[in-house]
């Protein structure tokens, strides 16, 4: 049998969709997040039920959505509700088993920025800022981080604090997998053909690495597949 092919991304996403399991309420953001837990919908979770912060419940879209607003998840969602509900009741309320979020920045702690490059106040880039993040991060039971793995993403300290890290226990990267021990992330898994140090040199604090590193399951067909139809339509 030939061996599948993918990218990088595709590794991250198919392994950020793996951390949801069948039934778990999942608070999702837009990007790979939402790609990631389309995917488990489709492929090992078909229960998950999605809640998105525009006020769509159970979410269940044909295509990715470009945003919290498309049209796609409140036509096929369970329900609709006003956005104060679904902050108050659902997240609030205890109601969020898995908050899934993206960071520009993100330190050893977990503690995410998505405001600001450099200085607040004369900053190198203004990001999109926080929407329903802080939130997210704050009411979640879990918060899992889904981005890119380099020095300027994984820093020492994060120029600004957009969320608290309390709750994120795990992150996942093109690189591998990061979890929560104590106060502080360890690389517990690197995906298959990378090494820990190459993690430990795309990030911007003295790593720490599991005793027992596992390395990432390679994707499987039927992953890789419903991957490719969600994000070629």
């Amino acid at each position: 049998m030939a061996e599948l092919t993918y990218t990088a991304e595709e590794m991250m996403t198919i392994a950020a969709a793996r951390e949801l399991r069948n039934g778990t309420v999942c608070f999702v953001g837009i990007g790979v997040p939402s790609t990631a837990a389309n995917l488990a919908r489709r492929t090992h979770a078909p229960d998950c039920v999605l809640v998105y912060e525009s006020g769509c419940i159970g979410a269940k879209p044909t295509r990715l959505p470009l945003s919290i607003g498309d049209g796609e998840l409140a036509e096929t969602a369970d329900a609709v509700v006003s956005v104060p509900e679904i902050f108050h009741y659902w997240l609030q309320g205890g109601r969020i088993d898995v908050g899934f979020l993206g960071a520009a920045q993100i330190d050893r702690a977990g503690n995410i920025n998505s405001t600001v490059i450099g200085p607040y106040d004369d900053p190198k880039v203004r990001l999109p800022g926080a929407g329903g993040a802080p939130e997210i991060a704050a009411n979640a039971k879990d918060v899992v981080v889904v981005t890119r793995h380099s020095p300027r993403a994984f820093v020492e300290r994060c120029d600004f604090t957009t969320s608290t890290g309390q709750r994120v226990r795990t992150v996942i990267t093109d690189l591998g997998i990061l979890r929560k021990a104590g106060d502080e992330l360890v690389l517990v898994a690197t995906h298959p053909a990378i090494t820990a140090d190459q993690v430990r040199h795309a990030t911007g604090w003295a790593l720490q690495v599991a005793d027992a590193l596992e390395i990432t399951p390679h994707p499987t067909k039927e992953e890789l597949s419903g991957l490719r139809v969600l994000t070629e339509t």
